[in-house]
């Protein structure tokens, strides 16, 4: 079968070849693969890959072969997934426990969008605890995980300050519900019962210097990929008995393939409008990377198998 494997080249990360088909395992259903998605933080793990390893974990498509111990959809089922590994190929072998169907109200095109980032969005904002009537600040609310949030979060009742650079996407944002925009986290008024960070550098001691009195604020990303510098000093100037929480998706009590389902329910209900900023075929898969890494893609890009 034809897979996209990494060759450490910046300038294309990828190149397609042939790689044996997948053996499932017992648990595992194998999938072909229709639709995948990219996300920015893979085009980093890109630029040192582990040898052997294959990227892709959004995919979308159908069941050709269900899990041997009979587990998960059973038959020719279209089905959005999370595996690991591997994602970026015609076929891939699902854990079943990260597999969640597709009804007919949900593209194929839509599923490969939600995984990562729907799955951190809606497990960040379970780690925020309690939403309706708090003010959120948002750092880094351009990307895929940013548009989940803001339309997660304001629907919930939460009054969401979304901060991005670019005006087309804040303009986007506040279409999903963000109450404020701001160009700058300096820009941020607060004080905030709840940050959410995913910038690091010197966003993260401004984001905390706007927090409030016992509020929380949870690092989940370094986008700007430079290491953040704080003064805990700085916490008896406003923020005093925050909580500072790091976050990682797979790091919750609820499993991957109820909660695919859910971000499946929410979007077929219309609840949550995956942002997709390019569909092209996977023949394009190296120059969309190299796109998406250099910030010239808005909302998610989707890689077609033809």
């Amino acid at each position: 079968m034809k897979a996209l494997i990494p060759t450490g080249d910046p300038a294309e990360p990828v190149v397609l070849a042939d790689v044996p088909e997948p053996t499932p395992r017992p648990h595992e259903a194998l999938v072909k693969v229709e639709a995948f998605s990219v996300n920015r933080g893979e085009t980093f793990k890109l630029e040192k890959p582990v040898p052997g390893e294959r990227p892709g974990k959004d995919i979308a498509g159908l069941v050709v072969q269900p899990a041997a111990d009979g587990s998960g959809p059973a038959g020719i089922t279209r089905v959005v997934g999370h595996p690991m590994a591997g994602g970026w190929a015609e076929y891939v072998a699902v854990p079943t426990d990260s597999l969640a169907e597709l009804p007919d109200g949900v593209s194929v095109l839509q599923g490969a969008a939600l995984p990562l980032a729907g799955l951190t969005a809606l497990r960040l904002l379970r780690a925020a605890g309690p939403v309706p009537g708090r003010r959120v600040l948002l750092t880094g609310a351009s990307g895929g995980v940013g548009h989940y949030v803001t339309e997660l979060a304001a629907a919930a009742g939460a009054q969401v300050t979304a901060v991005t650079r670019d005006a087309e996407r804040g303009a986007r944002l506040a279409g999903l519900g963000a109450a404020e925009i701001v160009h700058d986290v300096a820009d941020a008024r607060g004080p905030y019962d709840v940050v959410l960070e995913s910038t690091g550098g010197p966003a993260l001691p401004l984001a905390l210097a706007r927090l409030a009195r016992r509020g929380t604020l949870i690092w989940f990303g370094q986008a700007s990929r430079t290491p953040a510098t704080l003064d805990f000093f700085d916490f008896f100037s406003g923020p005093e008995s925050a909580v500072i929480r790091h976050f990682h998706y797979l790091d919750a009590d609820s499993r991957l393939d109820d909660d695919l389902a859910a971000l499946v329910r929410l979007t077929d209900e219309g609840r949550l409008h995956p942002e997709i900023g390019r569909v092209a075929d996977w023949a394009a898969t190296a120059t969309t990377l190299t796109d998406l890494r250099d910030r010239r893609i808005r909302g998610k890009a989707v890689l077609t198998l033809s």
